[in-house]
C-alpha cells in the first residue's frame, strides 16, 4: 500500500513537472512570435520608404499612374536618374556636400574630444555651469541663433580686429564667409558646430570611464596633461570616435536649414534636392506648377541618389558602427 501511494506521488510530480515545462515552451513559443511580430513590423516601417523609392526611382513616367503595376514595373529605366542629377547638379553639389561633412566631422573629433577630456580628467570652479551650457547648445534649436550667426559671417570681425585695421589703414576689410564651408568649420572648430554639444557629452561619458591608472602612469614616466591626452586619451577613445564621426558626416549630409541659409550659389545636395522642382525647370523644360504625381519618380531618383552615398559609408562601416555604438552605450 505504502508503495501504491509512493508511485502515485511520484506521478503526480511528474505529471505537474511535465505541465510545468509544456507552459514555459507555450510562453517561449508565444515571446518568439511576439519578438518577430513586432521586429517585423519596425523593419516594415523602416523599409517601406526606401522600397517604394527603389521602386519608383527606375519605374518609367509614364507607368507611375497605371493601376496594374504596383511594385515591380513593366520595364526599368535610368532617364530619371539622368534627370535628377542634371537638375540637382549632383557632381559640384555632391563635392560641396563632401567637403562640409567629412572636414567639419574629423574638426568636431578633435573639438570635442579634447573639451571633453578636460570636463572628464579636470575639477574647476564652474565647471558643471560650463558644462551645463554645453547642455543648453544641444537644446536650443539653430532658428532661435540664425540671426547673430548670419551676422556674424557676413561681417566677420573677431575682437575688433578688423575695425581697427581698417581704421589704421583706411581702407575698408570686410570678411563675408557666406557661401563658403567656413560657415561649417569655423563652429566645429570652436566647439560649438552641429551637434557639438552631444558629441562632447559621448566623449565625457567614454573618458569618465577610462581607467585613470593608464594616465597615471603617463604622468610618472614625465608626460603632462597634453600629451597624455593625445598618447593615452585618444588612442584609446577609437570607438567613441566613430560614433561621433559618422553621426557628425550623416546630420550635416542631411542638414538642410543652415545649408540653405549660408550658400548661396553652390548648394550641399540637401538644398539641392529641395529645390529639384527649380532645377527641372531649368534643365529639362518642367513647368514649375506641375503635379507632383508627373515628376514623382524623378523626385524618388534625387532622393536615392541622395542617400547612396550614407549607404555606402554604413555598407562598408556596419560591424564596426554596431560595436561603436554598443560599446559607447554601455559606457554613458
Amino acid at each position: 500500500m505504502f508503495k501504491a501511494k509512493s508511485s502515485s506521488a511520484a506521478g503526480l510530480l511528474r505529471g505537474g513537472v511535465q505541465a510545468l515545462n509544456k507552459k514555459r515552451r507555450l510562453n517561449r513559443w508565444a515571446y518568439a512570435l511576439f519578438r518577430a511580430l513586432l521586429l517585423f513590423s519596425i523593419s516594415y516601417i523602416i523599409l517601406f520608404p526606401l522600397f517604394y523609392m527603389i521602386s519608383n526611382a527606375f519605374k518609367p513616367m509614364e507607368q507611375l499612374l497605371d493601376p496594374s503595376i504596383a511594385w515591380i514595373p513593366k520595364s526599368l529605366t535610368l532617364e530619371n536618374f539622368r534627370l535628377a542629377a542634371a537638375a540637382m547638379d549632383y557632381g559640384n553639389s555632391f563635392l560641396v556636400s563632401l567637403r562640409v561633412g567629412v572636414v567639419s566631422a574629423l574638426l568636431q573629433v578633435f573639438t570635442c574630444s579634447y573639451i571633453a577630456y578636460g570636463f572628464a580628467r579636470f575639477r574647476f570652479r564652474g565647471r558643471g555651469l560650463l558644462f551645463g551650457l554645453v547642455i543648453l547648445t544641444v537644446i536650443v534649436p539653430p532658428q532661435a541663433i540664425i540671426v547673430p550667426m548670419y551676422l556674424n559671417f557676413t561681417n566677420v570681425d573677431f575682437l575688433g580686429i578688423i575695425r581697427g585695421i581698417s581704421s589704421l589703414t583706411g581702407t575698408e576689410i570686410k570678411i563675408n564667409l557666406i557661401d563658403t564651408p567656413f560657415t561649417f568649420y569655423i563652429p566645429s572648430l570652436l566647439g560649438v558646430g552641429l551637434r557639438s554639444g552631444l558629441f562632447i557629452f559621448i566623449y565625457r561619458q567614454f573618458f569618465q570611464n577610462l581607467p585613470r591608472e593608464l594616465e597615471e602612469a603617463a604622468w610618472i614616466d614625465g608626460a603632462g596633461p597634453l600629451r597624455a591626452y593625445f598618447s593615452i586619451a585618444v588612442p584609446n577613445s577609437s570607438i567613441a570616435t566613430l560614433t561621433v564621426l559618422i553621426f557628425s558626416i550623416v546630420w550635416h549630409w542631411n542638414d538642410i536649414y543652415l545649408s540653405s541659409m549660408f550658400f548661396v550659389e553652390e548648394f550641399p545636395l540637401s538644398v539641392s534636392l529641395s529645390q529639384i522642382r527649380k532645377g527641372l525647370e531649368l534643365t529639362s523644360g518642367f513647368a514649375a506648377s506641375a503635379d507632383t504625381a508627373t515628376v514623382r519618380t524623378i523626385l524618388m531618383a534625387g532622393c536615392l541618389l541622395f542617400i547612396a552615398p550614407i549607404l555606402l559609408m554604413y555598407l562598408f562601416l556596419q560591424k564596426r558602427f554596431i560595436q561603436s555604438i554598443e560599446t559607447v552605450g554601455i559606457v554613458g
